[in-house]
């Protein structure tokens, strides 16, 4: 089991950057592959990004693609998401979640098996 904690959120104008770090408890972090959802008001979660558990493969969302990017450091048992280019519509709770196959497979968020405990990012206009 893997215990997850997201931080570096926050309020952001439109236009600015932030960095999301998730540090995963535990020595098997390598083994999982890593994903980002957020999840607005009333909205369903959302997928946004994956890496695979070497950092080889990753994969976006195309709303977030060429703006947000995600890395992992296994030596640091954390997984970051860079968000670029902020927009308004990316305010929600941001959540990252490690999925045991250590493959992406897709952007449901019923491949994953644990969870953090999610972090606000506001974007002002």
């Amino acid at each position: 089991q893997v215990q997850l904690v997201e931080s570096g959120g926050g309020l952001v104008q439109a236009g600015g950057s932030l960095r999301l770090s998730c540090a995963a408890s535990g020595r098997t972090f390598s083994t999982y592959a890593m994903g980002w959802f957020r999840q607005a008001p009333g909205k369903e979660r959302e997928f946004v990004a994956a890496i695979s558990r070497s950092g080889g493969n990753t994969f976006y969302a195309d709303v977030v693609k060429g703006r947000f990017t995600i890395a992992r450091d296994n030596a640091k048992n954390t997984v970051y998401l860079q968000m670029n280019s902020l927009k308004p519509e990316d305010t929600a709770v941001y959540y990252c979640a490690a999925d045991r196959s250590g493959s992406i497979r897709g952007t449901s968020f019923r491949n994953y098996d644990y969870w953090g405990q999610g972090t606000q990012i506001t974007v002002s206009s």
